[in-house]
């Protein structure tokens, strides 16, 4: 991947004006006008706080923002009280990128990690541009790259019994079982990495040339530094600072498990030796999961997938087994009074859905599409078990079907290449 590609003329001109540096810490932002000029100042009297004698640079990543708010990250880069700024062992700097060109949105990711690999910097975070950013946010997450040496360090929130449901269903028990590591948040919008590990996924183009539509660039990278056998913590970082952006739930999915699903295509050399999985090092306490009031419409997601089951017989016919097709009419024609859609039978859905994408036995973003109303099953399922749950049962639940993934990772390599198993 050549820079010229990630980096504008204009863009690798500030950077050459700023020189080597030992961290670097990215604000994306996309009309955060509202909140981005505390975020950098946090950030910057974090980078004083915590780290006086680096040298730090500031990168405003801007997505098409049409309400100034890269001009207010410059402005707010350089308004903090003088008696902060006389505390500054190094010059401070702040550059800012478009991630807008003729071709359309590239991605912050990728011009990040070309930016690192560029200045040579050791440790490198990316913050969100909300309103909760504390300077203490940014040495969380650059402190164990920095200071520990570990090469990733995914987030960690204090989550909602219905918060990240998608993850915690599917995209975080596939990837704990597959890949064997415990990141419960391996698609987080902040997260640090190491100078070595950027430049190595700089390098290496085969990671960004993915089949699947709109890609998760974050997944890919936490997927990678996996693989590649990167030091990788997570780090408690309190509440979740910002709110995600309702995204249609196909286009989520083709994100996450498709990119998931395209990784696990890609190299299966990578996980199909591995057995069980084992958590990773923690910065910070064990988070609670919180209660909050459910705002999805359970009857409406049960209608969802019970039309979705019936309308897709022919389709599902040429990706699942005739046993689980069978059971899953079956699942879908429960009153919801008796609904049951059991983890085992989840599991092997997913897992037969992923031999399809893998064998192509059908267009592969119609494998994608086809997984979401019987997501929504299992979806069901969950809003209706934990509605009255405390956090143990929640916690409790969402770990055993864990276990159940795992358990049944060798019907996956059974069927990976047709063997005993799916059509």
């Amino acid at each position: 991947m050549a820079e010229e590609t990630v980096l504008s003329d204009e863009f690798v001109r500030q950077l050459m004006n700023v020189g080597e540096v030992d961290l670097i810490v990215a604000v994306p932002t996309a009309n955060d006008a509202k909140t981005i000029g505390g975020v950098v100042r946090a950030v910057r009297l974090g980078l004083l706080k915590c780290f006086p004698r680096e040298r730090a640079v500031l990168v405003n990543a801007d997505c098409g923002s049409r309400d100034g708010s890269a001009e207010l990250a410059r402005q707010a880069s350089i308004a903090l009280p003088a008696d902060a700024v006389a505390q500054a062992l190094r010059t401070f700097h702040t550059v800012t990128a478009s991630c807008v060109n003729g071709a359309g949105t590239k991605s912050p990711v990728r011009l990040l990690l070309a930016t690192a690999d560029l200045l040579r910097a050791k440790a490198c975070a990316v913050v969100s541009p909300s309103e909760d950013v504390t300077p203490s946010r940014v040495e969380r997450l650059l402190a164990p790259i920095y200071r520990q040496d570990f090469d990733l360090v995914a987030p960690l929130y204090k989550p909602h019994k219905f918060d990240g449901l998608l993850v915690r269903l599917l995209l975080y028990p596939l990837f704990r079982a597959t890949f064997g590591r415990r990141i419960r948040e391996p698609y987080g919008r902040e997260f640090g990495f190491s100078g070595r590990l950027g430049a190595e996924l700089f390098a290496r183009e085969d990671i960004w040339q993915a089949e699947v539509v709109e890609v998760a660039e974050t997944l890919r990278l936490t997927m990678s530094a996996v693989q590649f056998g990167y030091r990788v913590c997570e780090v408690f970082l309190g509440p979740r600072g910002y709110v995600e952006k309702p995204t249609e739930l196909v286009s989520a999915m083709r994100q996450t498990v498709g990119t998931m699903f395209h990784f696990l295509d890609a190299d299966p050399a990578q996980w199909q030796a591995i057995q069980g999985s084992e958590p990773i090092p923690r910065e910070g306490p064990e988070p609670e999961v919180g209660d909050e009031p459910l705002r999805m419409n359970p009857h409406r997601i049960h209608g969802m997938f019970h039309s979705g089951v019936s309308d897709l017989q022919p389709v599902l016919a040429s990706i699942l087994t005739p046993e689980t097709a069978a059971q899953l009419s079956a699942c879908a024609a429960l009153p919801r009074n008796l609904f049951r859609f059991p983890d085992a039978l989840w599991v092997r859905t997913v897992y037969e859905f992923a031999a399809a994408y893998h064998r192509s036995v059908i267009s592969r973003d119609h494998i994608i599409q086809a997984l979401v109303p019987i997501y929504r099953g299992k979806l069901y399922e969950f809003l209706i078990l934990n509605r009255q749950a405390n956090a143990g049962e929640v916690v409790a639940r969402n770990e055993a079907l864990c276990l159940e993934f795992e358990r049944h990772k060798p019907y996956l390599l059974q069927i990976w290449e047709n063997r005993g198993g799916a059509p």
